[in-house]
């Protein structure tokens, strides 16, 4: 049977080596993460490299290389998008030291200016007891801080019922009476004027194709067609045409107007593939110099860029015309203008710039 100090010294030997072992562990451990913590920062530090090299060469890169302002806006887009998310995930890390979770709460912090006709929904956030420590009884409010977010509601779709009650005679000395139904754009349709406007906009000022918007309405449990969008489109298009000339005739009552075409692609129904059209655009914005005619743009589509299009749209204009230098326009501001070279209102000469 082994001493009392034998078993004395065994057990001092085991506590070490455990000791010895929990300490290699944590040794091992912390090896690990620090490892561990190096490759995140390597991966991190490459996947900045490769988005600013990406942006390098959509914005600076040969001109085969380049891409269009609108694909160079979405391609930026998804390299902020992809820079904002290694972030993130580098401050989230559960390794993250408190420095770094600092400098990201000093960052720069977005133009907060929101407009002041939004509604505003105040949430009141109490303290869950609001008893003094020392026992004097409650405390008392001496400020606040107040954080304002940006929110959305997101687009309800709803039934509008419209009931007209129809009224008779008791006796039966009399006819019925019942107020006349009201005039809508759509005549027994099932859109409001407001979802044709949504539907408008969404489609010309968002350009959200119309089978999106079917989809949409489809996800709200409404079925809606996408041809019967286009036709809804298309009656107020019908509407909106004398919007558009009355504008065009207002603008052209001015002393100086400025116009440009561009290109854009048409379907070409039975080739399979697109044609080049053109939007012509007549503008008038004279806020820069002081001038009080409020500002105002008609666009126009035209099948080409000659100079019969540009004189069919400005008839009936006479005063200052604002080119770009386009030969088309140019012969006819100078046929115009010697034509009026011996008008009584020769005075006043059409330029081009």
């Amino acid at each position: 049977m082994p001493a009392a100090e034998d078993i004395t010294e065994i057990a001092a030997l085991h506590a070490a080596l455990v000791a010895e072992r929990g300490a290699l562990a944590a040794e091992r451990a912390a090896r690990l993460h620090l490892e561990a913590e190096m490759a995140d920062q390597k991966a991190y530090a490459a996947r900045l490299e490769t988005l600013l090299r990406e942006m390098r060469r959509a914005r600076f890169g040969p001109r085969s290389e380049k891409l269009h302002p609108d694909q160079l806006a979405l391609a930026l887009e998804e390299i902020e998008t992809a820079i904002a998310e290694a972030k993130t995930a580098h401050e989230k890390r559960p390794s993250a030291d408190k420095a770094a979770t600092a400098d990201s709460s000093k960052r720069p912090k977005p133009n907060r200016a929101l407009p002041a006709d939004l509604p505003r929904i105040e949430r009141v956030i109490e303290p869950e007891n609001r008893r003094c420590p020392c026992g004097c009884g409650e405390m008392v409010r001496i400020g606040e801080d107040r954080a304002h977010r940006l929110d959305v509601v997101p687009a309800q779709y709803r039934v509008l019922v419209t009931i007209r009650p129809r009224y008779a005679c008791p006796k039966g000395r009399a006819g019925v009476a019942q107020a006349p139904a009201p005039a809508h754009l759509i005549e027994g349709g099932l859109p409001t004027e407001a979802l044709i406007a949504h539907v408008m906009v969404a489609k010309f000022s968002e350009h959200m194709p119309l089978y999106r918007q079917s989809q949409v309405l489809a996800r709200h449990g409404v079925t809606v067609d996408r041809s019967t969008l286009a036709d809804w489109v298309g009656v107020a298009a019908w509407h909106l045409r004398p919007i558009v000339d009355r504008m065009a005739e207002l603008l052209k009552r001015s002393g100086k107007l400025y116009i440009d075409e561009t290109t854009i692609p048409v379907l070409d129904p039975g080739r399979g593939k697109t044609k080049t059209g053109y939007l012509w655009a007549m503008a008038r914005d004279d806020r820069p110099w002081g001038g009080g005619d409020p500002p105002g743009v008609v666009f126009t589509y035209a099948p080409g860029r000659a100079g019969a299009h540009a004189e069919r749209l400005l008839t009936g204009f006479d005063g200052v015309l604002q080119v770009d230098g386009y030969a088309g326009a140019l012969r006819r501001t100078t046929a115009r203008a010697a034509d009026r070279s011996c008008s009584p209102n020769a005075g006043r000469t059409r330029g081009a710039s």
